[in-house]
């Protein structure tokens, strides 16, 4: 199974896989998280100055992901959709046909769980962007592009509340 959470950044993706690694009934998947600081120490931008390249390589990553059977990852192609649409180095017509073209991999996911920034507070981790606002526009903008690919995905859940409480909330929507 493909497992995709989606959400933007620092609503604790990241810290939920490393806390499905633990639990006995993952033992058979892949756990996969963002390379951003490997990334950014290469030369590729990030954030709102990311690049039609830049953005490339992330699709590229989460593609590479989709050919594991069992995988567990904290980002997907829509959190790459959404920064490339937020990007202020990309002129309108790379991001339109970027994200026509990223829209095609959403169908490969088995599931996809939205995870929401509501009363998570954001965390400098030295790479990702600190601006609330742009945070928020980076969430909006994923929460339009997964109603308007809704169609396109396998299953969708949400997972709210504390690390413990997500789990659960994934598990009993998994059906584990």
């Amino acid at each position: 199974m493909k497992i995709g959470l989606c959400g933007t950044m620092s609503v604790g993706k990241t810290t939920l896989v490393h806390a499905l690694q633990e639990l006995p009934e993952f033992k058979n998947y892949m756990f996969r998280t963002e390379r951003s600081k490997y990334l950014m120490s290469q030369g590729i931008p990030l954030n709102n100055d990311s690049t039609l390249k830049g953005q490339t390589v992330f699709l590229a990553e989460r593609a590479s992901e989709l050919i594991q059977e069992n995988i567990i990852t904290d980002r997907t192609v829509i959190d790459v959709m959404a920064f490339a649409q937020c990007s202020k180095s990309m002129d309108s017509i790379d991001k339109e046909a970027f994200v026509e073209y990223a829209t095609r991999f959403i169908k490969e996911y088995d599931h996809i769980f939205y995870i929401s920034p509501e009363g998570v507070e954001m965390e400098d981790n030295g790479v990702r962007e600190t601006d609330l606002e742009y945070r928020n526009l980076i969430d909006q903008t994923i929460v339009h592009l997964i109603s308007s690919n809704r169609h396109r995905m396998k299953e969708y859940g949400i997972l709210e509340g504390p690390t413990e409480q997500r789990i659960e909330q994934m598990k009993f929507q998994l059906g584990i």
